[in-house]
């Protein structure tokens, strides 16, 4: 067993706090990663608050990258590898991997239900996503890991591993972009942030940014953004303005209500793409007429993880990091500690900021 200290949270709606966990031994094809950096994604405020499913008590967090300091009997990978963390790990082996869909993989879910660690007190502990990034160390599945080279700034790559791969994803992968078209992105944290970036390394024109942040919306005037809007009631018709009468060619939704999806698919033009990003609520429905589907003859498309496969796109990202085509820095608006995470879930909460970032051993 290996101590780490992690923030662990018992129960939803309750608040993480940072205890010594034992970690289990890496087992058969498993390793032990010391992380350097992990973000702070919405998608862990929603399993925090029980929106999402995930067994308790558990450590949050799958946005990270580290350095493996520890490896299991048949693992690929070796103590020093540096590695950003892939919270959708493909088996290469299920229906949707043989079909060219890693990223919804049957089995990707599996590590998120077994649990990893144990607390002071003996209770098991359950990592989040299947990751457990909130902590100095996690034991891990080496094929929910990707390598990255020698020099790579590791708070960078951490990001990779969820905001940028999705936003860009949506854009590159999902909505198929091409040089010209035009888009609008509604929601600009880290993942809105990443599209809109994707959009305009595609070429496109006019790029739409939405948020009622005025701080955020800068942000996505200085990473390629044409315009900006704060959402209103007449949303639809100001982007419709802004594209000839017609609406965007493609709209991607990075917020997950059914007002935004809802308005996302009005701004997008006759035989355009909305792109849903934003995970909602069970309970939060979204409608449209019988006639409008038909007539209007856009597709409506769901997109998790941003359609990627990490071990191919990944590598793609940090060329474009490396050519100055990308800029990750960006998406940070405040470096903070481990202790400092329930502020970062109210500043998620509220809508302020952009990407917190734990950075370890600082």
């Amino acid at each position: 067993m290996t101590l780490a200290q992690a923030a662990v949270l018992r129960q939803p709606g309750e608040t993480p706090r940072v205890e010594e966990i034992r970690l289990r031994d890496p087992g058969p094809h498993q390793v032990r990663v010391r992380l350097a950096a992990t973000g702070v994604c919405h998608s862990d405020y929603s399993l925090a608050k029980g929106i999402l499913v995930q067994t308790f008590p558990t450590v949050l967090g799958h946005e990270g990258a580290g350095t493996v300091v520890a490896t299991g009997e048949g693992s690929r990978l070796h103590e020093g590898d540096d590695v950003v963390l892939n919270w959708t790990p493909a088996c290469r082996a299920c229906w949707f991997c043989t079909h060219g869909e890693p990223y919804l993989c049957e089995r990707a879910t599996e590590a998120s239900r077994q649990p990893y660690a144990t607390t002071a007190d003996d209770t098991d502990v359950f990592p989040g996503l299947g990751v457990a990034a909130f902590a100095t160390e996690t034991v891990i599945d080496d094929n929910a890991c990707v390598t990255v080279p020698d020099g790579t700034s590791l708070e960078q790559a951490a990001l990779l591993g969820c905001a940028v791969l999705t936003g860009m994803g949506a854009v590159r992968n999902t909505g198929n972009v091409r040089a010209g078209e035009s888009v609008a992105v509604i929601g600009l944290g880290g993942i809105g942030l990443s599209a809109v970036q994707g959009a305009s390394i595609a070429g496109a024109a006019p790029i739409i940014a939405i948020d009622p942040s005025g701080v955020r919306r800068e942000r996505a005037q200085r990473l390629g953004a044409t315009h900006v809007l704060d959402p209103s009631a007449e949303l639809a018709r100001s982007v419709r303005a802004l594209t000839d009468g017609r609406g965007v060619d493609c709209a991607v939704e990075c917020v997950g209500t059914g007002e935004t999806i809802r308005a996302t698919w009005s701004m997008t033009r006759r035989g355009g793409r909305a792109v849903v990003v934003g995970m909602g609520a069970k309970t939060d429905a979204v409608s449209f007429n019988a006639l409008e589907i038909a007539h209007f003859a856009r597709s409506l498309t769901g997109c998790m993880y941003g359609s990627s496969d990490p071990d191919r796109d990944i590598p793609q990202l940090l060329e474009l990091m490396r050519a100055r085509r990308l800029d990750v820095d960006a998406l940070v608006s405040a470096r903070i500690t481990l202790e400092q995470l329930p502020e970062a879930f109210d500043e998620l909460a509220s809508g302020r900021g952009v990407r917190s970032l734990v950075v370890f051993g600082s």
